[in-house]
């Protein structure tokens, strides 16, 4: 093909409406993961596992999943579809148990990031409502939002656009505020307030935050499940991912230094489910905490709403390339629908019955090893398809492996139940996938 990608028409659905969605409704969606799952949930656990040195765990992600976005910009100028992922994986891999089980994957660590977000919102909403015991209400109001994100994905794209673009705005102009405001207030001597790191940080605890950092950026994924609906998809996927990937990467530093100096990191990692709420109370009191609780309520609404968006495409996708089994089980509507229902129902049940640090861990690890398989599926079987770099696709895999290695190593000491849950679920999606197929 003379070095130059593949050019295939966009895979479609019955139900999408080509040219429904924006270049500014694309990035809307992808800001709209990235930062309702990063910087109001994880904030607290990098710190905990690198002391105040959390500002540049985050950097690092960003540098590692800029890297690794080369890949997906590849693919998704090559192949556009709602399927995003699982259709990359069907073109590497082909039709199979492989392409099921990492897309599966994917599909998972998605939900994981619906219900991960939905447990924050419910972190926040209790800084200013205190309702008892705070172990029961901070899930309960996370079911709450995604009964409400239901309804307004089912509404679709005319509804889910307009909705994630005011959200998304709200929440960059809200952060860049609260960013301006702290680095404003803050003392520059603050910013190394026991900047020694805690007891138990080492490299691998650094790397460990990487990972758990990269949650923060992965939303950009979503972005590759609007190419049956984006207009003209072969050129603004990628413009999408990396137009949000940039402003997430300067949205999250200037607010994580602000944080770092306005905050100890004894007082970071007390409050790490709400450390901006806590970030906001030194300088501007109840009126910052209300701020900051507000833009958390949006920005985690918002996440919530563009996930939900995305995973369910994603089913839907998988169910139609019979990669995975369907059952309407009476319910009315198309396959999208149900994939609507089956994924806000598996969201509900994570939030229930894992708390922030056990999701965020879970969500990494299986976000981490479908990544690596989609640069390995690049180099193995698409190098003569599309034009790519290998040197950038093996640093890529490389990158994820020791920040991989390094959260299941911390984790291995600190709680091994996560590790063998994280076990266990990809024993049962490889062989359940195995006996499907």
């Amino acid at each position: 093909m003379n070095g130059q990608p593949a050019r295939h028409e966009p895979e479609r659905s019955p139900d999408e409406v080509p040219d429904s969605l924006t270049l500014t409704g694309a990035i809307s969606l992808g800001t709209g993961v990235m930062i309702g799952a990063g910087i109001f949930a994880i904030t607290g656990q990098t710190a905990m596992l690198t002391g105040k040195l959390f500002p540049l765990a985050f950097l690092v992600a960003a540098a590692l999943v800029g890297v690794s976005a080369y890949s997906y910009v590849k693919l998704a100028n090559a192949y556009p579809s709602s399927g995003g992922i699982a259709m990359f994986l069907k073109e590497e891999y082909g039709l199979g148990t492989a392409t099921g089980v990492f897309s599966v994957f994917m599909y998972v660590s998605m939900v994981i990031n619906e219900s991960l977000v939905a447990r924050t919102f419910g972190s926040y909403v209790l800084q200013v409502a205190p309702l008892e015991p705070a172990a029961f209400w901070a899930p309960a109001l996370g079911v709450v939002l995604l009964v409400a994100v239901f309804g307004i994905n089912l509404a679709g794209n005319r509804v889910v656009q307009p909705v994630e673009a005011t959200m998304a705005a709200v929440k960059v102009a809200g952060l860049a505020l609260f960013a301006v405001v702290g680095l404003w207030l803050m003392d520059p001597v603050d910013l190394f307030r026991g900047s020694g790191p805690p007891p138990s940080a080492s490299v691998d605890g650094f790397l460990a935050a990487v990972a758990i950092a990269v949650l923060a950026y992965k939303g950009f994924t979503t972005i590759t499940n609007s190419g049956g609906e984006l207009v003209d998809p072969h050129r603004n996927v990628g413009r999408a991912i990396i137009i949000s990937i940039g402003i997430c990467t300067a949205m999250y530093l200037a607010v994580t230094v602000a944080v770092a100096g306005n905050l100890g990191i004894d007082e970071i990692i007390a409050a790490q489910d709400f450390a901006l709420a806590e970030a906001a109370r030194p300088a501007l009191g109840n009126a910052g905490l209300w701020f900051t609780v507000a833009l958390a309520v949006v920005a985690t609404a918002s996440g919530v709403i563009a996930s939900v968006f995305a995973a369910s495409r994603m089913l839907a996708m998988l169910t139609r390339m019979h990669e995975v089994p369907h059952r309407h089980f009476g319910l009315p509507g198309t396959v999208r629908t149900h994939a609507t229902v089956y994924t806000v129902l598996i969201a509900i049940a994570l939030t229930a019955l894992f708390d922030l640090r056990q999701i965020a861990t879970l969500g990494a690890i299986f976000y981490l090893v479908m990544d690596i398989a989609i640069h390995w599926g690049i180099l193995r079987h698409l190098r003569d398809r599309i034009e790519v770099m290998p040197g950038i696709v093996i640093a890529a895999i490389a990158l994820d492996g020791v920040v991989l290695a390094s959260l299941v190593w911390v984790k291995a000491t600190s709680d091994p139940l996560v590790l063998y849950v994280s076990a266990a679920g990809i024993a049962c999606v490889w062989l359940g996938e195995w006996l499907f197929m």
